[in-house]
């Protein structure tokens, strides 16, 4: 069985991770979704919020049976190597994101040279989304319709008081 990890913050889940794992989908057999603990990042949400929103979010995609959906909070190699993933899946949404994403592809190789690393581009459409930018729309009062799905729009409202 090919298995691929797609790891993220997730901070919150929006339509282009979701394109992204769809994407995955048609590569392997089985995805897991594996939200990251990183509080350096000052999470809005907690990691059981994200979680549980990937989760009622995957329901839209065709497949979704075989997306998994766990939290880690170690070192992501070890983890994959952990689950017995032959791949780690890494969204590109713009030149900008190549070179961070490139050298931790490099760092990973050195750390496991069993696990490659997948870029996959979402649709063309979300290639400008960031959960960064998602929050900073909603915080301000703007719609985040078509970017997110609904139960995430609902749970930045209510996170927001919006």
């Amino acid at each position: 069985m090919r298995l691929a990890i797609y790891p993220g913050s997730f901070d919150p889940v929006t339509n282009g991770h979701l394109d992204v794992a769809e994407r995955a989908l048609r590569l392997f057999d089985e995805v897991i979704i594996a939200v990251a603990l990183n509080e350096a990042k000052h999470p809005l949400f907690s990691m059981e919020e994200r979680v549980a929103l990937v989760e009622s979010s995957i329901k839209s995609i065709q497949g979704y049976e075989r997306l998994k959906v766990t939290y880690f909070d170690s070192l992501l190699v070890n983890y994959a190597h952990e689950l017995k993933a032959s791949a780690i899946i890494r969204g590109l949404r713009a030149v900008s994101d190549f070179e961070f994403e490139f050298q931790l592809a490099l760092m990973n190789r050195k750390l496991n040279s069993e696990i490659e690393t997948i870029f996959l581009m979402p649709k063309d459409n979300y290639t400008y989304l960031s959960s960064r930018i998602i929050k900073e729309v909603a915080r301000l009062g703007g719609s985040i319709e078509g970017f997110v799905p609904d139960s995430v729009q609902q749970a930045l409202a209510i996170k927001l008081k919006t």
